[in-house]
């Protein structure tokens, strides 16, 4: 039971950081794309750019800081499968020359409110 909360506590951040996206100009291009490397929670194309650049963002959802900021759970060997399925993914869709990004977001719930902290360029 306490898996199912918590995997329904990470789709409910995923969904708030897609609308976020979205509200700030973002193409959303995928979503939890699955490759032997690893895992993205998001993948989308910040047109707010010049170059219009692929963003890889992971998505962290916290109820408290009891165990420290969201974003400090992503640790080396998370950063290197994102890393590795980020190469996959320009490979596969043929977009090996793309400016590309990586970014966390944080989205914290207490109370049945939700705020929102979007960290550009973590890598």
């Amino acid at each position: 039971m306490k898996i199912k909360q918590k995997k329904d506590l990470g789709n409910f951040g995923e969904q708030v950081a897609v609308s976020f996206l979205e509200e700030k100009g973002y193409k959303i291009l995928h979503r939890n794309f699955y490759c032997k490397q690893g895992e993205i929670d998001i993948i989308a194309k910040d047109e707010n750019k010049i170059d219009e650049e692929i963003v890889f963002i992971e998505v962290k959802t916290r109820t408290s800081n009891m165990f420290g900021k969201p974003a400090e759970a992503i640790n080396g060997v998370k950063i290197n499968h994102i890393c590795k399925s980020a190469k996959y993914f320009l490979f596969k869709y043929h977009l090996i020359d793309a400016f590309v990004r990586f970014d966390v977001i944080e989205v914290f719930l207490e109370n049945g409110k939700f705020d929102i902290n979007h960290i550009k360029q973590i890598i």
